[in-house]
C-alpha cells in the first residue's frame, strides 16, 4: 500500500483526529491516530495488517513463531498479522502496572516472537512488552506496528517495520505553542476523555 491510501483508510474511518491531545508519553500534539476506529472494519484491519506482513523481509517473516501484542491497542492489529503471517497471537497486559501474559497464554523457551503494536511514538510500552515477553521465555526477533510516529528514530533494540512513518510534531509540558495550548488538551485512546489538568 501507498502511504497516501494508508491515510485514506485513516480518514475513511475518522481515525485521524485533530485538535490538542495529552499522549500517554505525556507529550502534547495537535493530530492523534485513533487506531481503533481504523480497526473496527475487519476487512480494513484485514488489509492493513496483510500490507504490514508483506513490507517485514520474508526471511524474518518465515522465523516467527507467535505474534504477542501488548493490550489495548495492539490486540487487534496483533490478531490480524497472526492470521496474515499464519502463527498464533497473544497478548500481554498489565493488570498490576506490569506487563505479563494471562488468560493461559504461554510461550515456550526459545520461541521467536514478533511484538506488534498499533502505534509507536517513544517506544517505552514496546520495550515494556518485549521484557514481559522475554520473562516469559520469548526471544523478540522484530517488532511491527501500523503507524511509527517517532519520525523513524524509535529504538527498540530489534528490527522494527512500520506500515506507515509519520512525523506530526508532539511537544513537552512546557514547549506547547500558544495556539495548542489555547484549546484544553484532551486524553485520547482508551483513557477517559476529559480535559487534561
Amino acid at each position: 500500500m501507498l502511504d497516501s491510501e494508508i491515510l485514506a483508510e485513516f480518514r475513511a474511518s475518522g481515525a485521524l483526529l485533530e485538535g490538542h491531545f495529552l499522549l500517554s508519553s505525556g507529550r502534547h500534539s495537535a493530530h492523534y491516530l485513533q487506531c481503533a476506529r481504523v480497526l473496527q472494519d475487519p476487512m480494513r484491519a484485514t488489509r492493513l495488517a496483510s500490507a504490514l506482513a508483506a513490507g517485514i523481509p520474508r526471511d524474518l517473516r518465515q522465523q516467527i513463531d507467535k505474534v504477542v501484542s501488548p493490550a489495548m491497542g495492539g490486540v487487534i492489529i496483533g490478531h490480524e498479522l497472526g492470521r496474515a503471517l499464519g502463527v498464533e497471537a497473544l497478548f500481554v497486559e498489565r493488570p498490576t502496572g506490569t506487563f505479563e501474559l494471562r488468560r493461559g497464554f504461554a510461550l515456550h523457551p526459545g520461541e521467536r516472537v514478533l511484538l506488534v503494536e498499533d502505534v509507536v511514538t517513544t517506544g517505552l510500552s514496546s520495550r515494556e512488552a518485549i521484557r514481559a515477553v522475554e520473562a516469559a521465555g520469548g526471544v523478540v526477533i522484530a517488532a511491527a506496528a501500523l503507524v511509527d510516529r517517532s519520525a523513524g528514530v524509535v529504538d527498540l533494540g530489534v528490527p522494527f517495520h512500520a506500515l506507515i512513518t509519520l512525523n506530526f510534531p508532539t511537544y513537552a509540558p512546557d514547549e506547547v505553542p500558544p495556539e495548542l495550548a489555547a484549546t484544553p488538551a484532551i486524553k485520547p485512546g482508551s483513557r477517559a476523555q476529559e480535559p487534561a489538568a
